[in-house]
């Protein structure tokens, strides 16, 4: 095979090969294997396939895949997705470019599609996601494929290949994040890499690979339950009434940077008062990239990379130079959500118990006997069956809408623990409820969460309680009397009911 070099303009940090083959020449279009960053904007890994295609002078094939294997596939998460697959495919006909939706109607196909259109191309460009599961899947066809094999992160201000070791806290994290983040701002991806590509027009996909791997019917991709019902999935998670997609993603992000952020410090803890950005299903999915919310906020700031202190002091307010709204959402979209990226990408085991801190699982080790006023099984959690008619609306919310108030997911882990017989049931508990239902849910940013609870991220605190040892403790009484409730009880868990 002839050897290419290939101009990169997405930064090389963000570029990883998973084999050792050379680009190919010879090949009819350079393939974008679409994963995880599930939009035609703001895109590295788009961005990247263009540039391939451009420098070789071939043509694009965007291939979107769905698996329907997982543990937790559902039609919940397949019709959310499968919105924005619709919207992918009318970008790309916008753009002239070839886009194959392909959904799993038997599981290990994709792999298969992949290996095969593999054969035809001149490299195949996918999303860096590092879960478990993604990484297993690539690693599995970059060894079956005799092209070069890139996966290129779109996920985080950050590369998460900028940093070289997992950091115990967000404050650690914060100040590397403080220190690093100025290099790497200004090389944010392309705001729309389709546009104004002039590649040529792939003529078409070979008979015997659309026959053996028919693309997704435009009835599949309006989300119809019908057809999703000939998926196997598990069909007892219903949708959610809200829409997956870009456009969604778009809207609600605008409505919070226009409507909500200004009061985003004082009422993004309350649930009554409706303050959260909204943003993290489709941010897991990635119907919307964080450089393009990083960047409309610092427009509607005023802000720029001048107003940035140079000293990395690892505190949350101040150092953006924006305003207290403004750093208040900036912590929580890039400290806490890309810390848990931080972890996924060094620590192969970061969704095990053992992953816990050494005091974490010593404290908790003392207190595993101690006993339990509550036990509750994973029966009568799902069904929120407890006594506890706050957390009882938590789940609710969880099971109805596939997501939950940020501030009720931390009493709500709590809760599990405090009510489970044994803190790695406690863990099995809240990953299978959080994965089955929460449309955030298999992500590195609600693994986070999930191990906060048990003291990821945190300190030993004191008093040293019952159960809880030296991991913070939460109370629903506490809760109830610091926050805003009526309106969130009123409707995720009716008095009487």
């Amino acid at each position: 095979m002839a050897k290419a070099t290939v101009k990169v303009r997405v930064p090389s940090v963000r570029v990883t090969s998973w084999n050792d083959a050379d680009f190919n020449p010879q090949g009819c279009f350079v393939l974008y294997w679409m994963t995880a960053s599930r939009r035609t904007t703001w895109n590295a890994a788009l961005e990247r396939s263009v540039e391939l295609a451009k420098e070789l002078r071939k043509s694009l094939l965007i291939v979107e895949t769905l698996s329907s294997g997982s543990r937790w596939s559902s039609d919940r998460h397949h019709r959310f997705i499968l919105q924005g697959m619709a919207e992918n495919r009318a970008s790309c006909e916008k753009h002239g470019i070839r886009y194959y939706p392909f959904v799993e109607h038997k599981q290990g196909t994709t792999a298969d599609l992949v290996v095969a259109l593999a054969s035809h191309s001149c490299a195949v460009i996918t999303d860096d996601f590092p879960m478990d599961s993604s990484t297993a899947e690539v690693s599995h066809v970059a060894r079956q494929i005799g092209v070069r094999t890139e996966c290129v992160d779109s996920n985080g201000l950050l590369p998460i290949r900028a940093t070289d070791r997992v950091f115990p806290t967000a404050y650690a994290f914060r100040r590397f994040l403080q220190r690093s983040l100025p290099d790497h701002l200004p090389d944010p991806p392309a705001a729309n890499p389709l546009a104004r590509t002039n590649l040529p027009r792939l003529g078409g996909i070979p008979h015997e690979i659309r026959h053996r791997w028919p693309p997704a019917s435009s009835k599949l991709l309006s989300a119809d339950m019908a057809a999703l019902a000939r998926l196997p999935i598990d069909h007892a998670v219903h949708p959610v009434p809200f829409q997956g997609g870009a456009s969604a993603a778009r809207k609600t992000w605008k409505t919070f940077l226009k409507r909500k952020l200004a009061n985003y410090p004082g009422d993004r803890n309350h649930p009554d008062a409706d303050g959260t950005s909204g943003l993290s299903a489709y941010l897991h999915f990635g119907h919307i990239s964080v450089h393009e919310v990083f960047r409309e906020l610092a427009e509607a700031d005023g802000w720029s990379p001048a107003r940035v202190r140079g000293q990395a002091t690892g505190k949350r307010e101040g150092w953006w130079g924006m305003s207290e709204a403004s750093e208040a959402f900036l912590d929580e979209l890039v400290t806490w959500r890309e810390v848990g990226f931080n972890m996924c990408s060094h620590a192969k085991n970061y969704f095990l118990y053992d992953s816990l801190p050494d005091w974490a699982k010593s404290t908790l080790a003392k207190h595993a006997a101690d006993r339990r006023e509550y036990v509750y099984t994973l029966e009568e959690f799902e069904q929120a069956r407890t006594h506890d008619r706050l957390w009882n609306a938590a789940q609710n919310q969880l099971v109805c809408e596939g997501r939950m108030h940020n501030y009720m997911r931390m009493l709500w882990g709590k809760k599990i623990l405090e009510w489970s017989a044994h803190p790695q049931e406690a863990l099995d508990v809240m990953i299978e409820l959080n994965n089955k239902y929460a449309l955030d849910g298999q992500d590195p940013n609600s693994y986070s969460g999930i191990f906060w609870v048990l003291g990821r991220y945190d300190r030993p605190w004191g008093p040293e309680r019952p159960i809880f040892g030296k991991v913070r403790y939460m109370s629903s009484e506490n809760t109830a009397r610091k926050l805003q409730l009526n309106q969130y009880l009123a409707d995720y868990a009716p008095a009487g009911k």
